[in-house]
């Protein structure tokens, strides 16, 4: 059974997360050529959307952005994706080089984080590959970490953060939601 234990963020905060979010990477990538923005499928690809926006507008400058789907790099594909949702990963440039920002809905686990890296290593050779998510809601698997957080929100075994983009889901909120038996 799931039961909504609060709103995180309505779609108010969320637009003021990416806009701070935005304004850090800027402040850390001065030479935006060499900067390439790319989103984790599914959620993510709507946050990098918008950051990039965000940038252009601020900067008056195009950031190259693109998609990355993760679905067969994962390393639980077999076991836990019975029919796998798989998207197309669209990076029409080339990577070599480039300071690459993965930007992603929720970071949890780190499981889907590394494997967006190694989807993204089939692409070449990037100078250095950073984080950016929404939210992070702490218990890592693997040695991950975050570079820009736009939320800390640590939660227990039993609950999950749903991140609702209008989109997909026709609007913006982040949930903290509660499984129970």
């Amino acid at each position: 059974m799931k039961k909504v234990k609060a709103t995180l963020m309505d779609s108010d905060a969320m637009e003021r997360t990416l806009t701070r979010l935005a304004h850090e990477i800027l402040e850390r990538h001065q030479k935006l050529e060499d900067l390439a923005l790319v989103g984790i499928q599914r959620r993510g690809e709507f946050l990098a959307q918008r950051i990039s926006g965000l940038i252009q507008r601020h900067r008056n400058v195009e950031v190259k952005s693109g998609t990355v789907d993760v679905t067969f790099h994962r390393d639980d594909f077999r076991t836990r994706l019975p029919s796998p949702r798989v998207g197309p990963t669209q990076i029409s440039f080339g990577v070599d080089d480039l300071h690459i920002i993965l930007i992603d809905d929720v970071l949890y686990t780190g499981r889907t984080v590394r494997a967006a890296m190694n989807s993204l290593m089939d692409f070449g050779r990037p100078a250095a590959i950073e984080l950016a998510v929404l939210v992070d809601r702490g218990y890592r698997e693997l040695p991950i970490q975050a570079d820009y957080i736009g939320q800390s929100h640590p939660t227990s075994i039993n609950e999950h953060i749903h991140v609702h983009v209008v989109e997909v889901d026709g609007q913006d909120e982040v949930l903290l939601v509660e499984y129970t038996k």
